[in-house]
């Protein structure tokens, strides 16, 4: 470089610093002036001998993400030094987290160290990988909130400057955008942020949809401008009239909302017919907001009809990210809906601002929804069971979803998102009251578990001792405390259960004069083909081993070789009774489900990595050969998370003995006093099986009766039928 040029670099970058002091959104005193230039000098000098892909100084970068944090995201003076070293140490060998804390106090270097981390994290994207990148970067919020949000304003500065790579590179970097950073971005409140991360995310996955909607909306503009002219011309002189301080603006629709919007409805650009917002913002003191908000409303309605459908009131209940408006779609000039938001100043900042708003007018007397919302996110980080895909998917689909209000007993309004069912409301109380959960009511009516609550709903949840959680709540609940609550609790009852299975085996091995040891389960492990000492142990536990199994392990045991022959006649022979039953536990211990509702669905598995069961593996939906299944270290799956995220599935082996089924029991015999009580007795004190349903008649004193049971297999409903003949009076027991 010319000395020109280089002195006309360092004017470059002495006023890309000034403009970062001067659109501050936090007023800086000289303390944070001080602390913001020690943090430029040291950002200065340890990148001083790096550029970026562009050729352009690497200075440039950190200056633009303290400028996004500084502005876009408002937050303090401690947050902008942060943003300008958050590459400091990982970049240059000559810093260290130490040598920040010295320089710069512990909570400086505490959010750089954790910016630090996340850097660090392998830049792999094989699915399970990047999910558990995810899963640990959200482990940072342990350390400090405002690292995450530096993060996505690193990310955003990253996505605005990505002419430069490779485009591969941009594809990668985009899809993994979509994935993680724009959810965050929405859930942290960001939602300017998350906007343009979305589109900027489309315009390198889908740039021929993206640069087609961007041109249309570019042509449209004038007329969009015309518009809100027309709609403003008509309710100006009566807003005046209230003597109201307010301003009205267009906000056209972000283009990944459009492409999503025509992907949905099946439409073209032009029939999208709400391609933009009106906006009226008005000024107030904090008394009268509501009340002005609400006269807004009835000046609009009186001038335009409003769709009773599409009102949405974020002012009297929040969204759980501290969103407030009033959202209304009104038939506007020309015959066409608008939707017309209404909002204070304030509400307006905490919008756009998110966090950084929220808490410059956060009431002391108010608990803070971010606050709600990091306590439930660490709990989900501590829940170190949960498979790191899985969590992903869940904690996406927890981000996205949009939100219902329901109200408890007593009357306090409780966030739920759509599609919540009265056990998620239940886990969302309290876990304990998840676990004891035997029944609900909504209004005042009983109702099931599955039952999906509407806004408004005043739910009650019934709570008994001796509930406990069975794998069909799976299948009632929605969100991700819910579901990874039950899923623990079912496999601590599994546990359970196997303790109680190894006693059993204990005494079954001793009569056939065995040992319970390492070496024995080790053997019987092999022998039924399972994976570990607790499934066998389980399976004891549940009867799904029978006696006469543990008798052929007895005999192969004593005579290896009588056993290798005896078994290759059987290969030759038919199929015995005791061979059935051990096919039923055998070869169907592995079934592949897929999603989060775990669904069985048809599926090939992929030849370029041969996955087996037991391997974690994803589906991958293709055009034309339905679901290939790859295993997650397959050596394609880094193309395919990176290209075609929303085509990747969760799947998973499954123990087919957690599987439930539902059969039902035809019984006959005399009538007698007490037989009900006898046969119900019978039923509730065989510990694996649930009765759905049971009816029974006399006729001249003849009885019969039908009871649809659910079991986890064919031998428990063997031992219940074999437990009912016994009754007094009970002549025929069969299986319909």
């Amino acid at each position: 470089m010319t000395e020109v040029e280089i002195e006309n670099e360092n004017a470059a970058i002495a006023k890309a610093y000034k403009q970062l002091l001067k659109v501050s959104y936090t007023t800086l005193s000289k303390e944070d002036k001080k602390l913001i230039r020690k943090a430029f000098d040291v950002a200065v000098d340890a990148h001083k001998e790096q550029r970026r892909k562009s050729g352009e100084a690497y200075i440039f970068h950190p200056i633009a993400v303290a400028t996004i944090v500084a502005s876009e995201i408002g937050l303090d003076a401690t947050s902008i030094a942060a943003a300008l070293l958050h590459d400091v140490v990982e970049d240059n060998e000559d810093y260290s987290i130490k040598d920040i804390e010295q320089l710069f106090g512990e909570t400086v270097a505490r959010i750089v160290d954790g910016l630090t981390k996340i850097s660090s994290l392998k830049k792999d994207t094989d699915v399970s990988l990047q999910a558990e990148n995810f899963r640990k970067m959200l482990l940072t919020l342990n350390d400090d909130v405002r690292v995450i949000i530096i993060k996505i304003a690193d990310r955003l500065h990253n996505m605005q400057t990505m002419d430069s790579m490779r485009p591969d590179k941009q594809v990668k970097i985009a899809s993994e955008t979509l994935y993680i950073y724009a959810p965050l971005a929405h859930r942290i409140g960001l939602y300017n942020i998350k906007t343009e991360l979305e589109d900027l995310s489309l315009k390198y996955t889908e740039p021929e949809i993206y640069n087609d909607i961007l041109n249309k909306m570019q042509e449209s503009k004038q007329e969009q401008d015309a518009y809100i002219q027309e709609f403003n011309k008509v309710i100006k002189s009566s807003l005046d009239k209230e003597d109201l301080s307010y301003e009205i603006k267009g906000r056209p629709k972000s283009i990944f909302s459009i492409k999503r919007k025509m992907a949905k409805q099946g439409v073209s650009f032009d029939e999208v017919y709400d391609k933009f917002a009106v906006r009226i913002i008005y000024r107030t003191d904090t008394e009268n907001e509501k009340f002005i908000a609400w006269k807004i409303y009835s000046v609009v309605t009186d001038h335009f009809r409003p769709n009773p459908m599409r009102l949405r009131d974020w002012i009297s209940s929040p969204k759980s990210t501290g969103y407030e408006a009033l959202h209304i779609t009104v038939m506007g000039p020309k015959g066409r809906w608008v939707e017309v938001q209404i909002r204070s100043e304030r509400m307006n900042e905490i919008a756009e601002k998110g966090y950084a708003a929220h808490y410059k007018y956060k009431n002391n007397d108010k608990e803070d929804n971010l606050d709600i919302w990091i306590n439930r996110l660490q709990e989900a980080l501590e829940s170190q069971e949960t498979n790191a895909v899985d969590f992903v998917e869940q904690f996406k689909l927890n981000l996205y979803s949009k939100e219902i209000f329901v109200f408890t007993p007593k009357g306090d309004l409780k966030s739920l998102p759509k599609g919540a069912t009265p056990l998620d409301f239940a886990f969302n109380i309290h876990t304990q009251v998840g676990m004891k959960t035997r029944g609900a009511k909504v209004n005042g009516k009983l109702v099931p578990l599955s039952h999906e609550l509407k806004s408004g709903d005043q739910v009650d949840v019934l709570t008994s001792e001796n509930a406990k959680p069975n794998p069909n709540w799976l299948n009632y609940a929605t969100t991700s405390r819910a579901r990874s609550k039950i899923k623990s609790l079912l496999r601590e009852e599994k546990k359970e259960i196997a303790e109680d299975g190894k006693e059993i085996l204990r005494r079954k091995l001793k009569q056939l004069k065995i040992t319970l040891n390492e070496k024995s389960v080790n053997e019987m492990v092999n022998h039924f083909k399972l994976k570990t000492s607790l499934d066998l142990f389980y399976r004891i536990g549940i009867g799904t081993i029978s006696n006469p199994m543990l008798k052929e392990y007895a005999a192969s045991r004593s005579n290896a070789l009588v056993s290798f022959i005896k078994n290759k006649i059987t290969r030759k022979a038919s199929v015995s009774k005791e061979d059935l039953e051990k096919d039923e536990i055998t070869n169907k211990y592995d079934l592949l489900v897929f999603g989060k509702e775990e669904e069985k669905l048809d599926y090939k598995l992929a030849s370029c990595c041969n996955p087996i069961p037991g391997d974690s593996v994803f589906g991958f939906l293709t055009i034309n050969e339905g679901i290939k299944v790859h295993k997650k270290n397959c050596p394609n799956a880094l193309s395919m998370q990176s290209n075609y995220a929303y085509r990747i599935m969760q799947a998973k082996w499954i123990d087919s003995s957690q599987q439930e089924f539902a059969a039902q029991i035809t019984l006959s015999g005399i009538d007698n006093l007490g037989l009900v009580n006898d046969i119900t007795k019978v039923i509730s004190s065989n510990m694996h099986v649930n009765m759905n349903s049971i009816s029974f008649q006399s006729d001249d004193g003849i009885f019969s009766g039908k009871i649809n049971v659910i079991v986890k297999n064919r031998a428990l409903l063997k031992k219940l039928m074999e437990n009912l003949r016994k009754i007094n009076g009970i002549d025929k027991v069969t299986r319909a």
